[in-house]
């Protein structure tokens, strides 16, 4: 999608320009879903509530104890392990998806949130959420409901396993729904506890970008019917696709695959391999490991070379691609030894310059500072009121006639909100201070929501 008009401030038109989308995401999959459409263009207003604490949307908790924050526990992470006065605008998990975004705040648990919420959805193109499934239809965001105020309405839904079924109502995280999916059990080492499995969640970022497409299906479909449409997408469900050849290897051959950990079916060495930890006093930064793969007789001849060590591959258990295999925890072991005293880096580009796949696992530090992402620019320093000036991620997407950059932090709580009671809502000056002197219309979580 390119666009050549010009837009605010005498930049090109974003694609999205001129749509509205309403925002009941939480978590991940959902925010950064909608992060992308904001990236490009379409105005994205959050509905929050001063009232409800939406967990890890704005951090584990509205107001975290010092002594928590200090201990850097998952989604603990603010400037300075400071919280500040108000935690919810300095959380890093909220921060690095909610720029572009706007923020009202208005509480759809009674009928004057209600009223609100239907003024706004008259007034927008599209509603995206994430949420179990009865907690919306408890606040009557249903299609049956939102298609009768406004019939060109593209309603997007990602509950985690869909909006029927037995599974319906799970509360669930991204772990959670990888485990139904089949994913930790892939993913964990031989011979240890499927519970240690990785902590990182693809599957939110894969529902996030989902969501973002299904969207603009709904948009097509709208531009070619002139009517609104209704589009489920369910988290777990998108993500079974991405492991599609073990299901596909199952419904075949009736094979299960279980905790494949580092290892390839037919390749050895295919390992991450220890080296020598950096210096430095922080615990978890200092180890270095390196990822080192052989496809061929060729390049396992080459690894041999490279490590003075040419009696590997004439030894019997090493001699041909089945045998590396089958012996592939001896072969990790000589290769873990050797890699323990060099350094990762150096030693990846010796590989891949005798044409063996390797590269050295970065943590966030390395990758901020690797020159290939800085001489692209993937980093921008943004300033936000209340976290402070950093390096942020941009766009996993470029487009070659519509340059973009960051043009607003991450939105604070409520931010809009008189633009969008007034503005989009359709409020007079007198109504919106009611919804202020009530509380609904704030920027601060009520004192009792922890």
């Amino acid at each position: 999608m390119t666009n050549g008009t010009t837009g605010t401030n005498g930049r090109k038109k974003l694609p999205l320009e001129g749509l509205r989308i309403l925002d009941i995401t939480v978590v991940w999959a959902g925010p950064y879903g909608t992060m992308h459409l904001a990236d490009w263009g379409a105005e994205v207003i959050r509905i929050e509530s001063t009232s409800h604490f939406a967990t890890s949307s704005r951090g584990t908790m509205a107001r975290p104890p010092k002594a928590m924050v200090a201990l850097r526990a998952g989604g603990m992470g603010y400037p300075d392990d400071e919280p500040g006065e108000r935690p919810w605008n300095r959380n890093a998990i909220f921060n690095t998806h909610a720029r572009h975004k706007k923020s009202v705040t208005l509480d759809m648990t009674v009928p004057e949130g209600q009223e609100i919420f239907e003024r706004l959805i008259k007034n927008s193109d599209g509603l995206i959420e994430n949420n179990v499934a009865i907690s919306m239809e408890r606040l009557g965001v249903t299609w049956e409901r939102l298609s009768e105020i406004n019939p060109r309405l593209i309603l997007i839904r990602q509950p985690a396993f869909g909006i029927e079924g037995p599974y319906k109502n799970y509360r669930t995280w991204g772990n959670h729904m990888e485990a139904l999916a089949g994913h930790p059990l892939l993913r964990t080492y031989p011979n240890e506890d499927p519970a240690r499995g990785p902590s990182g969640v693809p599957s939110d970022a894969a529902g996030g970008i989902g969501g973002a497409l299904a969207f603009l299906m709904g948009l097509r479909y709208r531009n070619k019917t002139g009517k609104g449409v209704m589009i489920e997408a369910p988290t777990a469900e998108n993500f079974i696709p991405l492991m599609g050849e073990f299901v596909m290897d199952y419904t075949m051959n009736g094979r299960v695959h279980t905790q494949l950990g580092n290892q390839h079916p037919y390749f050895a060495p295919h390992q991450a391999y220890r080296c020598k930890d950096a210096e430095g006093a922080v615990p978890g930064e200092t180890e270095r490991w390196v990822t080192i793969v052989c496809r061929s007789d060729a390049e396992f001849q080459a690894l041999c070379g490279i490590m003075e060590a040419p009696g590997l591959a004439l030894d019997a258990r090493f001699s041909g691609a089945l045998e590396r295999w089958k012996h592939r925890s001896e072969l990790d072991a000589l290769v873990s030894q050797w890699t323990s005293d060099k350094d990762p880096s150096d030693l990846a580009h010796r590989l891949q310059d005798a044409g063996i796949a390797a590269g050295m696992i970065m943590n966030e530090r390395d990758v901020l500072n690797d020159p290939h992402v800085k001489e692209r620019g993937f980093f921008q320093e943004v300033t936000h009121p209340e976290a402070g000036t950093h390096q942020n991620p941009t766009y996993g997407v470029k487009l070659s006639k519509t340059p973009n950059e960051i043009r607003r932090h991450a939105v604070l709580l409520g931010q809009d909100n008189e633009y969008v009671y007034k503005e989009v809502a359709g409020h007079s000056d007198d109504e919106y201070k009611h919804f202020v002197e009530t509380g609904m219309a704030g920027m601060d979580y009520a004192e009792n929501v922890s």
